[in-house]
């Protein structure tokens, strides 16, 4: 009788072990097979893409070039924001604080504020351009925060102090468009708007695909205003968690960032319409963005995610898929995951 209670006990051991082992390796195989469908995704875009995935509450992470500086185009927003945050925590502004916005402050890229600009002016607290910013991606509100912050190295500077070292912040969105368009940028970024259009209606760029292309491959391989998609994604955590600046903060920028208007066929792309996705686009030629944090159902926890991209020659169309393609992969697969841990 000893006999066999040993002999059952052991293999109930070799089956636990046996179980263990299977698991173990059902989770490495099917996280290979989500790397190699990230992988697979990108060729359309016809450039180079960068991935980075984290599953927040597991730890779980899923990268492609996440190593690799991108231009980061307008998700540099993101980085500007958590200044903005920093610096009114720290008692150099207040949110209610009010900004008269004059000609010179309509730079390039701006919507929300061209749309409602006319002379005499326009009046907006510091929270409104905070918000034009993210939600309408408005370039102007964009420089304006940028220069409340004192400028583009003390947001790379409150990136260092918060441990992000992939994300780098030198110029502002009008100079980063005016360098992209070889335009005497020292000398024309200072005009006021008018003026600014007239001159560029007068001296056209050449609109040539060769043209292009041959701006994309000069910003891919300038390191200025550049991030990693492992950076924007450590960011993205930091935020989530409550230690970009305090967990006030964070909830603040969660729900900035939920409202978002760009990009709807990226990140959000193929997700279920009902799904929570905080996030940031940037688009600057070739250069197709989206960074943010999808919220999972069913409580299966939060992913954030970086795609980001560089010289890529394919339609804008063809390469916003390519995004929203790997962040439903993404999304698949940590809802399927989670839900078989818990069972």
């Amino acid at each position: 009788m000893k006999l066999v209670w040993c002999c059952l006990a052991f293999c109930s051991r070799t089956l636990i072990v046996l179980v263990a082992l299977h698991s173990t390796s059902f989770a490495e195989v099917s996280l290979e097979r989500l790397r190699s469908r990230v992988e697979s995704a990108i060729p359309p875009s016809q450039g180079v893409v960068g991935v980075s995935i984290k599953h927040m509450e597991s730890g779980i992470v899923v990268a492609v070039h996440g190593d690799e500086p991108f231009p980061m185009a307008s998700t540099f927003k993101l980085p500007l924001l958590v200044e903005l945050y920093a610096k009114e925590k720290e008692g150099a502004f207040k949110w209610d604080d009010l900004v008269e916005i004059s000609s010179t402050d309509q730079h390039l890229g701006s919507s929300g504020l061209t749309a409602v600009y006319d002379t005499p002016g326009v009046i907006l607290s510091i929270r409104n351009l905070a918000n034009l910013m993210i939600i309408a991606s408005d370039n102007s509100a964009a420089d304006i925060c940028l220069s409340k912050v004192g400028g583009p190295s003390k947001v790379t500077a409150g990136m260092r102090k918060i441990g992000i070292h992939g994300i780098r912040i030198d110029r502002s969105c009008q100079e980063l468009i005016l360098d992209y368009g070889g335009r005497d940028t020292a000398r024309l970024k200072e005009l006021a708007r008018d003026d600014l259009q007239e001159f560029l209606r007068n001296n056209p760029r050449p609109e040539t695909e060769e043209a292009r292309f041959a701006e994309d491959d000069r910003l891919a391989a300038d390191p200025a205003d550049s991030a990693t998609p492992d950076a924007m994604v450590a960011l993205l955590e930091r935020i989530w968690q409550g230690r970009a600046v305090d967990p006030a903060a964070s909830d603040a920028m969660m729900k900035t960032l939920n409202r978002c208007r760009t990009g709807a066929n990226r990140i959000r792309g193929l997700l279920p319409p009902s799904t929570d996705v905080a996030h940031k686009t940037g688009t600057l030629g070739g250069v197709v963005n989206d960074v943010g944090i999808i919220t999972l159902p069913d409580n299966a926890g939060h992913v954030a995610i970086a795609v980001m991209s560089k010289r890529t020659r394919a339609p804008r169309e063809q390469v916003e898929r390519v995004i929203a393609d790997i962040a439903r992969y993404a999304y698949d697969y940590f809802t399927f995951t989670a839900k078989r841990e818990t069972r």
